[in-house]
């Protein structure tokens, strides 16, 4: 029997890696293996940015992929526990009834939801501003070195 809320916070904190994937698919699932790619090409990039700074043009499109990565989980977190018991047993627990307790939504449910709400949407804005700022900032240089 698969847990809605456990598959939730499974979505929230290890879905970079993809745990969620792996509790409800198995271990054969190719997207929960495919999961780490962007979340380590994210991290490199970040650590990029600590050993060569900001400027680093590499960096700039490498760690929007871990925001990404973790927004995409985070949304998949809220579509868990905003999903209807009886769809959630009907595709995760065939064999139970309807109305399973496995597919209730309970307080530790809307908290994954609303945490997942709160830092998916956070992580996502600031990636989105970081990369902005750095391609813009990259075009007015490259726009001075060719008007000088």
């Amino acid at each position: 029997m698969k847990n809605k809320t456990i598959a939730a916070w499974l979505a929230f904190v290890g879905g970079p890696l993809g745990l969620h994937r792996f509790y409800l698919h198995g271990l054969g699932d190719l997207p929960g293996w495919l999961l780490p790619v962007p979340t380590a090409l994210g991290v490199y990039g970040l650590q990029r940015v600590q050993q060569w700074g900001q400027d680093d043009q590499l960096s700039w499109a490498l760690i929007p992929l871990l925001g990404f990565t973790i927004a995409g989980c985070a949304l998949r977190a809220i579509v868990y526990g905003l999903m209807p018991a009886e769809k959630w047993n009907a595709r995760f627990n065939p064999a139970a009834a309807p109305d399973a307790p496995p597919g209730r939504t309970h307080w530790f449910t809307v908290f994954a939801i609303g945490l997942s709400l709160l830092v998916g949407t956070t992580v996502l804005m600031a990636s989105i501003a970081f990369s902005f700022q750095r391609y813009f900032e990259y075009q007015i240089e490259e726009a001075r070195k060719i008007s000088q």
